[in-house]
């Protein structure tokens, strides 16, 4: 493992760069917490209104901006997108060169900007106003040229910048972003969207796979490990060393699953009468089962929290999968 350089200065310098963070940091959190009471006072109203109105138009959310604001734009747009409201960033300098195009009568713009007087966004308001297109401000000062031209305004409170000369969006961007995620999570939940609506939208990587099914990954009833009870266990084990799985389900006469074999099972029952026992004399009854509907990732919590290799996936009673650890790890579910 390669060492990191000394610092110069030592742990002077260290402690100077560990102060300025928790200056930022508290800051930052002072900004938060003054949009939050800016929510339980005059903000309350047009952020309900907001919500209101881009729930109800048929188009997108045009979210917009110009340098920081617009870099918090872009976010804003991928989480109202990826959670249910249909929303894309128009970069306002492209919108002056043909991409007013994309905006239509049935949309909504989400203009930001932190002062209101962003000249980028001139031709973007102007197109509002010309075919009527609602438009929402986040801003800090509603009375600036943004604020006065926008149906709704979602006034920010100035607060200090986490930049010591007051200089570099900081503080400002945080809040920012908040408020738009408290904008995606509000239409998120008043659009009664699911997780199972999540999956639609986030078919790759590991978030793709937690939201998997169960019986996306489970394996199908043909490698089911299976015996019924009054099986001799000198069978039962050659079926459980078969399908290799390190467990053996125990059905009745009716084909539902009453318990299961593990190898914790064989290591209690270890002794010269364990190859005359029957199965259901050394199974373990009731066992714990899913649901081929669960979501992987709430298998692999149950999995975890169990303290064991394998599940059997029941419907109805009856075994209809079974799904091992391995197989949630291999799909990347985490």
């Amino acid at each position: 493992m390669r060492k990191l350089k000394a610092i110069p200065g030592g742990r002077a310098d260290v402690a100077s760069a560990i102060a300025s963070a928790m200056r930022t940091l508290d800051l930052e959190c002072d900004g938060l917490a003054a949009v939050r009471a800016a929510l339980d006072n005059g903000l309350a109203a047009p952020f309900a209104e907001a919500v209101t109105l881009i729930k109800g138009v048929r188009g997108r959310v045009i979210v917009s901006g110009i340098g920081k604001s617009g870099h918090v734009g872009q976010k804003i747009a991928a989480t109202m997108a990826s959670t249910g409201t249909p929303a894309f960033f128009v970069h306002p300098t492209e919108a002056s060169h043909g991409d007013l195009g994309m905006i239509t009568r049935d949309d909504v713009i989400l203009a930001m900007s932190w002062s209101g007087e962003t000249v980028e966004l001139k031709n973007i308001i102007t197109y509002s106003r010309r075919f009527a297109v609602p438009m929402i401000a986040i801003t800090s000062n509603a009375t600036s040229a943004l604020g006065q031209h926008c149906d709704v305004v979602l006034q920010l409170p100035r607060v200090k910048e986490a930049c010591p000369h007051g200089l570099a969006p900081t503080t400002s961007t945080v809040m920012q972003l908040a408020i738009g995620d408290c904008l995606a999570v509000a239409l998120l939940e008043s659009r009664g969207f699911t997780a199972q609506d999540f999956k639609m939208f986030h078919p790759g990587g590991s978030l793709g796979a937690s939201l998997k099914y169960v019986s996306d990954l489970m394996h199908k009833i043909d490698r089911l490990p299976l015996a019924g009870k009054a099986t001799p266990m000198a069978e039962a084990l050659v079926i459980m060393t078969e399908k290799s799985f390190g467990c053996l389900g125990i059905v009745d006469r009716s084909g539902k699953l009453v318990g299961v074999v593990t190898d914790g099972d064989l290591r209690r029952h270890m002794g010269a009468k364990l190859l005359k026992a029957t199965a259901g004399e050394i199974m373990t009854a009731n066992p714990k089962t899913i649901a081929p509907t669960m979501l992987a990732s709430a298998a692999l919590e149950l999995i975890n929290a169990s303290r064991i290799t394998s599940l059997f996936v029941v419907d109805k009673g009856k075994p209809v999968g079974i799904l091992h650890v391995h197989d949630l790890l291999r799909a990347g579910v985490a």
